[in-house]
C-alpha cells in the first residue's frame, strides 16, 4: 500500500476512506483510548484562535478537529475541507459545518485567506509532503499558525515490541471486525513506520518558509503535534 505512488496512491487512499468512514470516529476513540479527543483540544490551543479568526481544518474527515474549534471559538470562520465526500457526508449528519472539498495539492482557496491551518491524521497520506506543506504555507496570512497533528515513526526503545503488536495484531484485527475492511487498519501501522520522522517533519516545515517550528511527540512516541507560524 504505501508503495503506491502519485494519483494510485491518491486513488486508493480516498477509496479506503470511503469505505471505513461511518465507523472512523469510532475507530480513532478505541486506537488511541480516547486521547484523540484530548489531541484535538491542545492542537486547537496551539492555533491560538480568537473569534474574529479564520480557520481551515484540512482533512477535516468528519469535522471533528473542526467541531471542537467552533466550541472553543463560536464567532470564528471555519472551514472543514477534505477530498474524500463520504467521510464529509457522514460528518454532515452528525452536526452541520462548513464543508468544501479540497486536494491538499491544490487548495481551492486564495492566498493569505486564512489566520491558522490545522489538520489530524492527513500528512502522511499526502503523495507529496512537501508540495503539501507549501500550500498550507500559501492560504496562510503573515503570522498565520499551522498546527499539524498525526503519526510519526517511533524511536526504537523497551516498548518497540508492545507497539509492534498493537499497531500490527491489535489495531488490524479490531478495525476488520468494526469496519469490515481489514486492510485499512494494516495501511495505519505501514504509513506510521513509512513517514518520516518528527525532525525530519520540523525540517521540512522550516525549509516550506515556516518560522518558529516546534514539536510535541504523545503516545510513547507514536504520535506528534508539530506547530509553526508563517
Amino acid at each position: 500500500m504505501t508503495q503506491l505512488t502519485g494519483q494510485e496512491r491518491a486513488t486508493y487512499v480516498q477509496s479506503m476512506f470511503t469505505q471505513i468512514a461511518k465507523r472512523y470516529d469510532l475507530m480513532n476513540r478505541l486506537m488511541t483510548g480516547f486521547q484523540d479527543v484530548r489531541w484535538r483540544k491542545q492542537v486547537i490551543r496551539l492555533a491560538k484562535l480568537t473569534n474574529k479568526d479564520s480557520l481551515l481544518d484540512l482533512g477535516t474527515g468528519t469535522g471533528d478537529l473542526a467541531r471542537e474549534a467552533q466550541a472553543q471559538f463560536p464567532q470564528a470562520k471555519v472551514t472543514a475541507a477534505d477530498f474524500t465526500l463520504e467521510m464529509m457526508r457522514v460528518g454532515q449528519k452528525t452536526s452541520p459545518l462548513n464543508f468544501s472539498s479540497a486536494d491538499a495539492l491544490r487548495l481551492p482557496f486564495c492566498n493569505s485567506s486564512f489566520d491558522a491551518v490545522i489538520s489530524g491524521f492527513l500528512m502522511r497520506n499526502v503523495v507529496d509532503l512537501q508540495k503539501g506543506i507549501e500550500e498550507q504555507l500559501r492560504v496562510l496570512k503573515n503570522g498565520g499558525r499551522i498546527v499539524i497533528l498525526d503519526t510519526t515513526r517511533p524511536k526504537k526503545n523497551l516498548l518497540s515490541p508492545f507497539i509492534w503488536i498493537h499497531m500490527h495484531l491489535i489495531i488490524p484485527t479490531l478495525g476488520g471486525l468494526l469496519t469490515g475492511v481489514r486492510e485499512a487498519y494494516r495501511y495505519l501501522p505501514d504509513t506510521t513506520e513509512n513517514f518520516v520522522t518528527a525532525e525530519d517533519l520540523s525540517a521540512r516545515m522550516a525549509k516550506a518558509g515556516f518560522k518558529n517550528v516546534k514539536f510535541q511527540r504523545l503516545m510513547f512516541g507514536t504520535i506528534a503535534i508539530h506547530w509553526g507560524e508563517k
